[in-house]
């Protein structure tokens, strides 16, 4: 989860301002904040979150505890490739994500042959990706998810109209198991030159190379 800090600083002579730092994970934040605390000079110190929240250290505590040992601080990389001749799509996802005091990245990718254009490929990535966060047990978390098609992006995050049926069907699919998992989604348009990895996994899986895959990365 990502947090800023905000808090008032005051003087010697009494002298007073507000601060609010740019956003950051909240580990960093409460490492910060405990250095901004030993001064001495720093009051009213809170950690508000994107969805309007501001949690005092106490909480913020507590929620990373209670958090340390499920996946978590998860980024999702998807994409799905179409081929027009043959009618089939490879779909790839790659999850980032924290257990236990350990990075990991998950990579997924699946063969299909029942859709119809690059979009719903792009779609049935995204879907394949949540329905490996589901396995995963992720619950009630905020999630970044990364890819390069504007349509499935602008369209789930509600900045263009969904208008063909599939797709449609696609996106309504998407947001009802989101609404389940209780996943908070944060999407964001990449381009295809930074979503390699998901892209190379849907051509993988377009040419019957199926991967799937965990291993612990270092820490960044």
């Amino acid at each position: 989860m990502n947090v800023r800090i905000q808090f008032t600083y005051f003087t010697k002579k009494g002298s007073t301002t507000t601060f609010l730092s740019e956003e950051m994970p909240a580990e960093r934040a409460l490492i910060i904040a405990e250095d901004i605390d030993k001064t001495g000079r720093s009051k009213n110190l809170y950690f508000p979150d994107p969805h309007g929240y501001s949690w005092t250290v106490k909480e913020l505590r507590k929620y990373m505890k209670g958090i340390e040992t499920e996946p978590h601080n998860i980024t999702v990389y998807f994409d799905g490739g179409y081929d027009h001749n043959s009618r089939e799509s490879g779909l790839g996802c790659a999850i980032y994500y924290d257990q236990n005091g350990k990075s990991h990245r998950l990579r997924r990718n699946a063969f299909v042959e029942e859709l119809f254009s690059n979009n719903e490929a792009e779609y049935a990535a995204l879907h394949l990706a949540i329905k490996e966060l589901e396995l995963m047990q992720v619950q009630h978390m905020p999630v970044t998810f990364v890819g390069d098609s504007q349509v499935v992006i602008n369209q789930l995050s509600g900045d263009w109209p969904c208008l063909e049926e599939e797709l449609t069907k696609w996106a309504d699919r998407i947001e009802g198991k989101l609404n389940d998992l209780g996943i908070e989604p944060d999407f964001q348009l990449v381009s295809r030159k930074r979503n390699k990895e998901a892209d190379k996994l849907a051509a993988q899986a377009l040419k019957n190379i199926e991967i799937t895959s965990l291993v612990e990365i270092e820490n960044q």
